[in-house]
């Protein structure tokens, strides 16, 4: 794996609040390792294992976007909706940010139809066919493409199963963790102090409830994908 440096400093974790955990009486003891000091009730993360983790998620992601591979976030806090959203948009990954459907990726071949239908609908709508149907079938037929782009829209573009998976929130997206492993699809995910981290093949030490948090960590992590991103177009 190539070793690149990625200007993440303790300062700027700090200031997003990256250290802050949950209380201690919700804390999962697989996570004593990455935990430094409990403060007024909580736990504080050892941000020198977060900055670790970080860099090796940043070196995963940067080998792989440099030889073409493709991603998936994950991120259906409401909060974090829209970062996560423009984040994989400005590094061309897919993403999902509304709901996370069982079976997504392990019932693949149904995603896929599910997905064709969203196309087709989105045709249908831009040559304005809905135009010449009556009012009730274009008006039915509006709200499913609507209800297709809320939950789907992240993955419009996605043919076939994502090489890598970023997970921002463990036990909100703990089916999209199992499912993954199941598939043996690698997972980089955020891990609060309440969280297992073994369940990934890179967690990340990291506050998963505050915006500033998630931001930084994500940032990083779509910096290196568009890093790497530039270097495979360089080279094809």
């Amino acid at each position: 794996m190539t070793r690149r440096y990625w200007n993440i400093n303790l300062k700027e974790m700090i200031e997003a609040g990256v250290h802050f955990g949950h209380g201690i009486k919700k804390w999962n003891p697989k996570m004593a390792p990455y935990i430094s000091a409990k403060r007024k009730g909580t736990h504080i993360t050892n941000l020198a294992r977060t900055a670790r983790f970080l860099s090796e998620a940043c070196d995963l992601v940067f080998d792989a976007a440099s030889q073409g591979k493709s991603f998936l976030i994950v991120g259906t806090k409401k909060r974090a909706a829209d970062l996560v959203a423009s984040a994989a948009i400005r590094s061309r990954c897919h993403y999902v940010n509304k709901k996370w459907f069982s079976g997504m990726l392990t019932n693949w071949s149904i995603t896929k139809t599910r997905l064709s239908q969203f196309r087709d609908l989105r045709a249908e709508e831009k040559m304005g066919k809905f135009h010449h149907l009556p009012k009730r079938d274009a008006a039915i037929l509006k709200r499913k493409l609507s209800t297709l782009q809320r939950y789907l829209g992240g993955i419009k573009y996605m043919t076939r199963l994502p090489d890598i998976v970023i997970v921002l929130d463990q036990q909100k997206e703990y089916i999209a963790l199992r499912e993954c492993a199941i598939l043996g699809i690698p997972t980089i995910s955020l891990v609060d102090t309440n969280c297992d981290p073994d369940l990934a093949n890179i967690s990340i030490p990291a506050n998963d409830d505050t915006m500033t948090s998630i931001r930084l960590i994500l940032n990083k992590l779509v910096f290196a994908i568009s890093e790497g991103r530039s270097l495979y177009k360089r080279n094809h």
